[in-house]
């Protein structure tokens, strides 16, 4: 198996890296950090090593100065489940999963996996099962249904679930084909125009401007990675839309936070005029749903040339899953991690990672090529799209390799987490939250702005210092 330090290597040179910036990256500690088969650890630490040294190559760009970077493995598996350790005036979380939300067996001894909490979401199932919202009701009817035609069905009807299959079988699907053909993160040129001049500013990302369109956790994870680099991180939320309070919390720290209902030609206008001055524009809006208000990467590198984009998706851009909402639950039951990880733990049916790894990994990725692309802008022009996806940082994970006694480690706790928390202000209270992992020495992560409540702030970017 490759180590952490040769998995950052392949990653930082496969989007033209200097090698010799590796050589001031220390990464510490050792694996595994949570109990695991996959190196779910492992994937943490690089993930948030590659957007801290793209940070590191910004600041280098802009100053002049080098600095070194250490990234440890027990904050960095931390960190890529923050909001277990968020506490709000000292008081835990509520419980973030809706109450039928979770795993049911299906006819023929399968399993499904639904994600049900936005209501649409849950209503979606319920509909197609013909039942009450109870976690008996719907176990009841799901032992009706074939596990490959419900998760079909409740797809079509808007619902957000998977069927629960083994890496066999869905290395024999279409849509992991298509995947794999994908770079882990794809990076291409997709309009012209001159190269911009970097803002004055003592920080990495200093005075430039990052559109966040996203919600729950990978796309959120992305903006405030880019906000603890000194980034303007606007948050831009409709108040039509579902959210998860607390994930809203852990996420917006760093960041401004308007309302603008694209539905509406006064929200529309309002994206367009913050667009017209962003440098980054990063979405996890399902593959063409942008597209279809006027948003699409071509489209907003018109409005604005130079623009980074950045796309998220479940599955992938190509192939005849692309356009399927899902979440990173859902992608690990699809792909075959909780059947494996079932296997490996000796229970029956699925178990899930001890973090969410898909969601965080992917939003660290998600920042280190937007990054990558804002020096690309930097030193050659051009419009670029970043595209990223949680099933091929699955099939990353997956390729580098099982841990034969992973599922050993001791979990953390929150008292093995406390010396990587830091206490701070914020618009809802008194927060206790997960520092950032990667420590840079010339140029220290932070967040600048507290976490608000969504919509706080106008729809208008703040003077730049």
């Amino acid at each position: 198996m490759q180590s952490p330090r040769e998995l950052l290597a392949d990653l930082w040179i496969s989007v033209g890296g200097d090698a010799a910036a590796l050589e001031r990256v220390a990464l510490t500690g050792d694996e595994p950090q949570l109990p695991s088969s996959f190196r779910v650890d492992a994937a943490a630490q690089v993930s948030i090593a590659a957007s801290a040294i793209a940070a590191a190559q910004i600041w280098e760009m802009r100053s002049g100065q080098t600095q070194t970077i250490k990234v440890d493995s027990r904050h960095a598996a931390i960190e890529c489940r923050s909001e277990r350790y968020l506490r709000r005036d000292g008081e835990p979380p509520p419980p973030m999963w809706d109450p039928i939300a979770g795993v049911y067996q299906v006819k023929g001894g399968g399993y499904v996996r639904l994600h049900t909490n936005f209501p649409h979401h849950r209503d979606a199932v319920c509909n197609v099962l013909n039942c009450e919202p109870t976690r008996e009701a719907v176990q009841a009817a799901l032992l009706q249904w074939d596990g490959e035609a419900f998760e079909t069905a409740a797809y079509a009807a808007g619902g957000a679930v998977s069927f629960m299959r083994s890496r066999e079988e869905w290395q024999a699907l279409p849509q992991a084909a298509a995947l794999a053909a994908l770079p882990l993160v794809e990076i291409s040129r997709i309009g012209e125009a001159a190269p911009k001049p970097w803002p004055a500013g003592d920080r990495p990302l200093a005075g430039l401007r990052v559109l966040d369109l996203s919600r729950v956790i990978a796309g959120p994870v992305a903006g405030r990675t880019l906000a603890a680099h000194g980034a303007d991180v606007m948050l831009v939320s409709s108040p039509k839309l579902p959210s998860i309070p607390w994930l809203v919390i852990d996420t917006g720290r760093g960041k401004l936070s308007s309302y603008a209902d694209l539905t509406t030609q006064a929200g529309h206008a309002a994206l367009r005029a913050l667009l017209a001055e962003a440098d980054i524009f990063s979405q996890g809006y399902r593959p063409r749903s942008l597209a279809a208000l006027g948003f699409s990467p071509e489209e907003a590198a018109a409005i604005n040339p130079g623009l980074v984009y950045v796309s998220l998706s479940a599955y992938g851009r190509s192939g005849p899953w692309a356009e399927r909402r899902g979440f990173d639950s859902l992608v690990q039951c699809a792909t075959g991690f909780n059947h494996a990880e079932g296997q490996a733990a000796g229970v029956s049916g699925p178990k899930e990672f001890p973090m969410q790894i898909l969601d965080h990994a992917t939003g660290y990725l998600m920042a280190f090529g937007a990054m990558v692309a804002k020096a690309r802008q930097a030193r050659e022009g051009g419009s670029w799209h970043v595209q990223v996806s949680l099933a091929r940082t699955g099939q990353w994970l997956w390729e580098m390799g099982r841990l034969a006694d992973g599922l050993s480690a001791p979990d953390i706790s929150a008292a093995d987490a406390a010396p990587f928390l830091a206490d701070m202000p914020s618009g809802f209270g008194r927060l206790t939250a997960v520092r950032h992992a990667a420590e840079l020495s010339a140029t220290p992560a932070h967040w600048a702005r507290p976490a608000v409540p969504l919509g706080s702030d106008p729809a208008q970017w703040p003077v730049r210092g």
